[in-house]
């Protein structure tokens, strides 16, 4: 049997965002495939300490203490120096693309230890094309030692009741490369042509909070702050659009849980977004404000379109699976093992 140590510690957070969902959400799927000839051992207790000397010392260490045939890092940072094959998961550049929504520390250590672990990695997991294709450009990794699996909803849905209607939604944490200030300034000009609904952006802010509310003026948007997988599945299943206008994503799961819920989607044309939604949203030039005020419109001004969008986005969130990102990334495994 051959043990695989997985990095678990963001899996356990509990807070968890893009990174945690993954992490938990793929162990929870190779638990239950149980992978023949594979063993699954979960790396969870980092202790007192930073996190690099964790990543880097610690994690070796446990590695050769349980003769580990494989490590796999979820999270970017991989042990440069380990005992066996390693597997690396890279979500996406954005401390490269918007390095302004980093703060000095941390966008260092992206930029020098994200680099070196998917240069260093037997294999690299991304999961979009867009994802891959960035990597070959910024960084020179070699793409075929690149293996693409797609991320699945996870969001649980509750029976917590929605907020009244009618109400636009944008997740996410407040942050530049979000571009809400476009989607707000996009709202202000649809409110103030009679669109009746009001703008929800949730989310936790970084820092551009205040520019939204005094860019919005009259127009109703509201600010929720960080909200629970509880609240944000309620939110999601009561938007009449989900609106998610971001310059740049390596996945953008946002998207494909609205889907699932059968929520119709505006979405940016950048990034990995158009690969992501597969057809099933109303795309739109996140740096044109315009742009963004019609793909609005062309969704809640024609119920018709609004009834194929939500049909195609089921059908879209349907072909995603974490038990099928189970399969693949075991396939990964084995191609080292």
């Amino acid at each position: 049997m051959a043990r695989v140590i997985v990095d678990a510690r963001d899996a356990v957070a509990a807070d968890a965002r893009g990174w945690g969902r993954y992490a938990r959400e793929l162990l929870a799927a190779l638990e239950r495939a149980r992978p023949e000839g594979i063993e699954i051992i979960r790396a969870e207790e980092q202790g007192a300490g930073p996190e690099v000397l964790w990543e880097q010392i610690t994690l070796p260490r446990i590695l050769r203490r349980e003769r580990a045939a494989l490590v796999h890092s979820p999270n970017c940072f991989l042990p440069l120096r380990r005992p066996c094959p390693g597997v690396v998961t890279v979500h996406d550049l954005a401390f490269e693309a918007h390095p302004e929504d980093f703060s000095r520390r941390t966008g260092t250590k992206y930029r020098l230890l994200a680099r070196r672990a998917a240069r260093s990695a037997e294999r690299v997991i991304v999961p979009s094309r867009f994802t891959r294709a960035d990597m070959a450009k910024r960084w020179g990794i070699d793409p075929g030692k690149v293996r693409v699996i797609p991320e699945a909803p996870a969001l649980p849905v509750t029976d917590l009741e929605s907020p009244e209607g009618p109400y636009l939604l944008a997740v996410g944490d407040i942050r530049l490369k979000k571009n809400l200030l476009r989607l707000v300034q996009a709202f202000r000009a649809l409110h103030a042509d009679g669109l009746p609904h009001r703008l929800v952006l949730a989310g936790a802010d970084q820092g551009q909070a205040a520019a939204l509310l005094d860019a919005a003026g009259d127009a109703p948007v509201e600010l929720t702050g960080y909200v629970d997988d509880a609240r944000l599945d309620a939110l999601m299943r009561g938007a009449d659009v989900l609106v998610h206008p971001s310059l740049y994503e390596g996945f953008g799961l946002v998207v494909v849980e609205a889907m699932a819920r059968g929520t119709p989607v505006a979405c940016s044309a950048a990034g990995s977004l158009p690969e992501t939604a597969g057809g099933a949203a109303e795309l739109f030039d996140p740096r044109d404000v315009a742009g963004i005020s019609a793909a609005i419109l062309a969704i809640t001004g024609d119920p018709s379109h609004r009834t194929d969008l939500a049909q195609l986005g089921l059908a879209r969130a349907a072909e995603l699976s974490w038990d099928a990102a189970a399969a693949l990334t075991a396939g990964v495994y084995r191609e080292l093992l």
